[in-house]
């Protein structure tokens, strides 16, 4: 099994109630992710996770500071001046959000094979990466 890299969305819906089946989905594949050590996330998602949960989850802060210590056992892959570059790179190659090209970019930083999203194209490669929604 290779590393996958779980994009924002991905833990968010982990922690949204109010969507039950793609919660179940999303906890199943993070705690496999967290068991088997093949889950790769990015700083971009850690903070991404922690404005949604705080603002449109309405999740309380401690809470919040709970899950980002549990998603630090992932291999987290840190924001440097060379993945803004490679992401404005993407951006261009592939018509892409600058924020999804930056997550492309860490997915492959990330010696990642496959991206775990339901915001990219499903079944299209970017830069040597596969995109995979779990919820198809």
């Amino acid at each position: 099994m290779g590393r996958h890299f779980i994009d924002t969305n991905i833990i968010v819906y982990a922690n949204d109630g109010r969507h039950p089946g793609k919660q179940k989905c999303a906890l199943d594949l993070v705690a496999a992710a967290l068991r088997d050590g093949s889950g790769v996330i990015s700083t971009q998602v850690l903070q991404e996770y922690a404005n949604v949960a705080l603002g449109k989850l309405g999740q309380r802060q401690d809470v919040v500071l709970r899950q980002l210590v549990l998603l630090e056992r992932l291999e987290v892959v840190h924001q440097t001046p060379a993945l803004v570059r490679r992401a404005v790179e993407l951006r261009g190659l592939y018509g892409i959000t600058f924020w999804d090209a930056a997550i492309v970019a860490a997915a492959e930083s990330g010696g990642c094979d496959r991206i775990v999203s339901e915001d990219l194209n499903a079944g299209q490669f970017y830069g040597g990466v596969a995109v995979v929604n779990p919820f198809a």
